[in-house]
């Protein structure tokens, strides 16, 4: 505390001018102020597709005929001191040219932004697309391995057509149903000594 209180009390004597305040870097600085005005690109991009989404449809043309219509029947049948624009209607075509002039810009800025969102959605649809085959050959050569796989497994029906070739063959070689004294198991075997098995 004793610090704070000396620069206090230098400060407050004149001694010396009161310090800087420290700059962090570790934190942005406060943006500059402009001149110019500044303005959301995002937001008038959003104006000007309302706006020439406006423009396209049946709605604004009617009203727009009923305006050029009200503006040509009022400038054309009102008394004399009321008309604002007379027969050649010069105002009418600078309103029409400015609203023109106006609109096209408009429409262009809302087709970039129709554009850029078709080229965001086509190159997430491209790479979905390269996830997809991928899956595709992967389970194709997951498939592929599981019937090489399943060709060397023995099935249920030929080791059936197996023991039953086996079956007529031991038929075949004793069709009296008695063999001769060959053990086929052996552990049909007496319980001997095993002379084979060593």
């Amino acid at each position: 505390m004793a610090p704070e209180r000396e620069a206090r009390e230098r400060v407050a004597s004149g001694a010396t001018a009161a310090p800087r305040p420290r700059t962090r870097l570790d934190q942005p600085k406060p943006p500059r102020r402009r001149l110019l005005p500044e303005w959301d690109p995002e937001a008038f991009g959003r104006l000007s597709e309302r706006i020439a989404r406006f423009l396209g449809t049946g709605r604004f043309i009617v009203w727009m005929t009923v305006v050029i219509i009200l503006w040509v029947v009022w400038n054309i049948f009102a008394p004399g001191d009321l008309r604002f624009d007379n027969y050649p209607f010069i105002f009418l075509t600078l309103m029409l040219s400015l609203q023109a002039s106006y609109a096209a810009p408009l429409i262009l800025l809302a087709q970039n932004r129709q554009d850029d969102r078709d080229r965001v959605n086509l190159e997430q649809d491209r790479k979905q697309n390269e996830r997809s085959i991928a899956d595709t050959e992967y389970l194709t050569r997951e498939i592929a391995a599981l019937r090489m796989g399943l060709g060397e497994v023995a099935t249920r029906d030929w080791i059936r057509s197996e023991l039953q070739d086996l079956f007529k063959e031991l038929e075949d070689r004793h069709p009296d149903g008695h063999g001769d004294d060959r053990v086929v198991f052996p552990a049909e075997r007496s319980h001997g000594r095993d002379v084979d098995d060593r």
